[in-house]
């Protein structure tokens, strides 16, 4: 089971945010996208934590929910990568938080009949021991700011 301390969509729980963090985990989010863009579903699965949550309740469009454990974050990741002929995560920053890792992107899509599109997001990755712990859809910067408590 994950720890108890964890943010969601309205603030920070148990003050974890707040600590300190290495270079390390922006190491371990940089790989987790690496993997995402070239569909490695087995290094993402490598990379994630066994009782990984994905919440993707913010998604305006496909799959939104939350997802917990590897095999309902792995069965999402295989059915949403199997919904583009291309998809590719392109990272603006990446802005360290305690255990977070806040990522402002643009994900580049081209669907099976050949339609293109672009979805700006941003996500925020909470990373323990080498691990992706929780992985957070949210629409916009300011809603990921407020989540994890950091003034924009």
């Amino acid at each position: 089971m994950l720890p108890a301390q964890k943010y969601g969509r309205r603030g920070v729980a148990g003050g974890i945010l707040g600590q300190a963090m290495s270079q390390e985990n922006v190491e371990v989010v940089r790989r987790a996208i690496d993997a995402y863009n070239r569909r490695d579903l087995e290094a993402l699965r490598a990379i994630n934590h066994p009782e990984m949550e994905l919440d993707w309740s913010a998604s305006r469009g496909l799959e939104a929910g939350v997802y917990k454990g590897e095999d309902e974050v792995m069965g999402f990741l295989r059915n949403f990568l199997a919904m583009f002929d291309q998809i590719h995560l392109h990272t603006h920053r990446f802005i360290e938080h305690g255990d977070a890792v806040m990522v402002p992107n643009s994900a580049r899509m081209r669907g099976r009949e050949g339609v293109e599109t672009v979805a700006r997001s941003t996500l925020v990755f909470e990373v323990r021991g080498d691990r992706v712990t929780r992985l957070c859809l949210y629409q916009e910067t300011r809603e990921a700011l407020e989540a994890l408590g950091i003034e924009g």
